[in-house]
């Protein structure tokens, strides 16, 4: 097991990632969007407040949905998922997240392969390199691999568990 410290330490680093960043980036779209609203009807129309919100809202809305995988808040269409039973459920789950986990685990090589390649543009008004702008998407598939890797042990242990304890009855 690991050590208390660093346990704690991970789960800051994980609340700084899914929590922390995407409300900067959302704060900041918010103040982007007040920007270029002053400036469209008092100043001259400025178009980097445009750019810096395009660039928060990929930071905001890919690390947002880690926590959203981390707090079980995903949007699920579960028609037939509630229809079937606890067995299936498992199997039904345990299906689709070996499917995500390895297509995301697939694209994971050409999408850091792109993102390194993009470090020598950057963005057309404020400059920032397109590889620091893009690499939240590396973040991203490095955090749900890894929750769909856990969440299949755990299913996996649970459909262990619950054949041992039929086997015993």
């Amino acid at each position: 097991m690991l050590p208390s410290w660093l346990k704690k330490t991970f789960a800051v680093f994980l609340d700084i990632v899914e929590m922390y960043i995407p409300i900067l980036a959302f704060l900041c779209i918010f103040v982007c969007f007040l920007t270029q609203i002053v400036s469209r009807y008092f100043l001259s129309p400025l178009m980097w407040p445009e750019e810096l919100a395009l660039i928060c809202f990929l930071w905001a809305a890919l690390l947002g949905a880690l926590y959203a995988k981390r707090s079980d808040s995903m949007v699920a269409f579960s028609m037939i998922y509630d229809a079937v039973g606890p067995g299936m459920q498992r199997a039904m789950r345990l299906f689709g997240n070996i499917l995500l986990a390895v297509a995301l685990s697939i694209s994971f090589k050409p999408s850091l392969d792109y993102v390194l390649f993009m470090g020598f543009r950057s963005s057309a008004t404020i400059g920032i390199p397109l590889n620091i702008a893009y690499s939240c998407y590396l973040i991203f598939l490095v955090d749900i691999i890894i929750r769909y890797v856990v969440d299949i042990i755990n299913d996996l242990r649970s459909f262990k568990s619950d054949k041992s304890r039929s086997e015993a009855s």
